[in-house]
């Protein structure tokens, strides 16, 4: 008679599970809380203890770690010493395992869990179960995702052996790298608890890092249409973009969502702000960007920036898109729209361009992304991902005038909305909306005087506009063109050992000038 050994913290579908086993006349073993489950099922069940000959002890921390449930699993039925050594011992086969662990990730990431509750939802005899079953796949069903059990019955009664050692295999494959995650939650999760930095204390980059990452989907192509592409998910992580959901349009491609990724991070600067904010985004960074009163607003003042280049774009809103707003976006060539939802109407509206695709993230905020990783070749580099609060505790005044209570509204949306630009990064802002962007250029006077053009193309007359740069001056001629241009007011990290250079050339203009102290380079 063929035994299965069922102990499961995730309780989903094993009853149905024991109770197909059962009439097809497999024995039942569990431990504790499965078993007492399994019984108040009507459904008789040997405990596990009955079989290893000793009770469980230290609170359940042992149980199955006995030479009678891992001889077996790993016995070899076609190994006649193998089939002696057991028979000697009174062993019997395990024919099937289901187990899963004890949730630790999920422990962790309560707020104000302890370190001493972390270590209790440490599994240890799940994971040796499973690794033993696994090995020996070739005779043993094993089954780490309640999902699966549907499968295995299936394949249990099709009679086909071939099919069934394969799906075993694939089992197999799943439990290593499900034990493979577990451990790096735990290793990753004690490094930075325990190990300590130059102060003594906690470190958030580690001597090594185990990182796990699940396929979300394929996309359609990569950077390019000869390249595949697919979307993982970081499994340490909570929120972000896995929890997007697409409620329309055709499939998304790997640039659709590093384009999100821009958009988001562009309006999350407004989260919790009480305005309405929009980022309209070509190649990863703003072509547009603006707050208003509501998502119309935002997307007008934004789409006005630079009309030309949102061809094709990225559009993320931080508020819910309305009716209206779906109005003014429908006739233009949107790539994605993405929000944290769509009144019935807008979705009504949108839905009829079959090839938009409409996303929706319901919260911006509060999303666990850890480390922020970039892929290098032979390896990788990780910094904290940047803030989106924007803190002006650190902020002062460095020239003779002081800016205005309008210009420094203006130098405000500026300094929020020049992070999401790609460095060397200029904004030209004035009344909540951005003017004249210039973005990724390798010097930052060049960068200034694209912003410029840009605004003057779209016809913005930037006299008492503000601007905002990533870093700081090197030189007083990015100061001194902006000046020409008609700039006012100018917020920027400062650092430089020119800045007293580039002081004397603001005051010189009158402008006013604020340093942040903060740097806000994005690459």
């Amino acid at each position: 008679m063929p035994r299965a050994l069922l102990s499961v913290s995730d309780k989903t579908g094993v009853v149905e599970l024991a109770r197909e086993l059962h009439g097809r006349g497999w024995t039942l073993l569990s431990t504790g809380g499965t078993a007492r489950t399994l019984r108040d099922a009507g459904l008789a069940v040997t405990e596990v203890s009955e079989v290893t000959g000793h009770p469980e002890m230290m609170e359940g921390r042992v149980k199955t770690l006995h030479p009678a449930v891992h001889a077996g699993l790993l016995g070899r039925r076609d190994n006649a010493q193998d089939v002696a050594q057991m028979a000697a011992h009174g062993y019997e086969a395990i024919d099937l395992v289901a187990v899963n662990l004890y949730p630790f990730r999920e422990t962790v990431a309560r707020p104000g869990a302890s370190l001493a509750e972390a270590i209790e939802n440490i599994d240890i005899g799940g994971p040796s179960m499973l690794r033993s079953a696994a090995k020996h796949h070739a005779s043993v069903w094993v089954v780490v995702d309640p999902a699966d059990y549907s499968t295995v019955l299936a394949a249990m009664d099709s009679g086909d052996e071939e099919r069934a050692l394969t799906i075993r295999r694939r089992l197999a494959a799943k439990v290593y790298a499900h034990t493979s995650e577990y451990d790096g939650a735990i290793a990753g999760y004690l490094s930075r608890a325990l190990e300590g930095g130059e102060a003594g204390g906690p470190t958030e980059f580690p001597r090594s890092v185990t990182v796990s990452l699940r396929k979300v989907q394929d996309l359609r192509y990569g950077e390019n249409p000869d390249q595949p592409a697919a979307f993982y998910r970081d499994e340490a992580a909570s929120g972000g973009l896995p929890a997007l959901r697409q409620l329309h349009g055709k499939e998304l491609s790997f640039i659709n969502l590093l384009d999100v990724e821009g958009a988001l991070q562009a309006v999350s600067a407004w989260e919790g702000s009480g305005l309405a904010a929009c980022a309209i985004v070509k190649h990863t960074t703003p072509c547009g960007i603006a707050v208003g009163a509501d998502a119309a607003e935002a997307y007008q003042k934004a789409l006005s920036t630079d009309p030309v280049s949102a061809f094709g774009c990225v559009i993320a809103f931080n508020v819910p898109v309305s009716e209206e707003a779906a109005v003014l976006m429908r006739p233009n060539y949107v790539e994605v729209i993405a929000a944290p939802s769509f009144a019935d109407a807008a979705l009504r509206l949108l839905a009829e361009k079959k090839n938009l695709r409409l996303l929706e993230l319901p919260s911006l905020a509060g999303a666990d992304d850890g480390l922020d990783w970039k892929r290098v070749r032979g390896g990788f580099v990780a910094q904290r991902r940047p803030s989106a609060q924007f803190p002006e505790d650190g902020w002062r005044t460095v020239t003779q005038r002081q800016p205005s209570p309008e210009e420094m509204d203006d130098l405000r949306f500026a300094w929020r909305a020049v992070a999401p630009v790609k460095s060397n990064a200029i904004v030209l802002a004035r009344g909540g909306m951005a003017v004249g962007i210039g973005a990724g250029q390798m010097s930052r006077v060049d960068s200034s005087r694209i912003a410029v053009m840009k605004a003057r193309d779209n016809g913005f007359d930037l006299a008492g506009a503000a601007l905002a740069s990533d870093a700081f001056f090197p030189f007083r001629d990015g100061v001194d063109a902006a000046a020409q241009a008609g700039v006012r007011a100018i917020i920027q990290p400062g650092g430089s050992v020119r800045d007293d250079e580039v002081i004397a050339a603001a005051d010189e203009h009158g402008i006013a000038m604020v340093f942040t102290g903060r740097r806000l380079f994005r690459h």
